[in-house]
């Protein structure tokens, strides 16, 4: 199991340059999990999509409902305290504490791109390069 990041599931469901980078972290763990954050960021990508016209609304349900599949059992609701303390002692958001906190909790990798992240939480946080080495 890993925990994912908003931006791993925008990459292994959304056609881009790290398509094929997010498909061969599946590959490798199809088993991702995600703070219950994760879906609001999500939204907020398709919502950007529909903007942009890159995506029709349903197309955007679809994805929406894919990624749901995806993460299906696998979402987590965490206590505040932990995700205070991870933003306190790092120049990273409470948003993105919540993902190390989870990937902290689960004893699992945190698989990122965010360089941000992966500077303040090496311990926690890999790339996906990293994951699949």
């Amino acid at each position: 199991m890993i925990v994912a990041d908003t931006n791993l599931v925008a990459y292994f469901l959304l056609p881009g340059q790290r398509s094929a980078e997010a498909r061969t972290v599946f590959r490798k763990d199809p088993e991702w999990a995600a703070p219950l954050l994760w879906r609001s960021e999500f939204r907020n990508v398709l919502a950007l999509y529909m903007r942009r016209s890159v995506l029709a609304l349903g197309q955007a349900l679809e994805i929406m409902a894919d990624a749901e599949t995806l993460l299906g059992g696998r979402e987590y609701s965490l206590p505040s305290e932990p995700i205070i303390r991870l933003a306190a002692g790092s120049a990273c958001s409470a948003y993105d504490c919540e993902f190390v906190a989870l990937a902290e909790e689960l004893g699992v990798s945190l698989v990122t791109s965010d360089a941000k992240l992966l500077g303040e939480f090496a311990r926690t946080a890999v790339s996906p390069a990293q994951f699949v080495q």
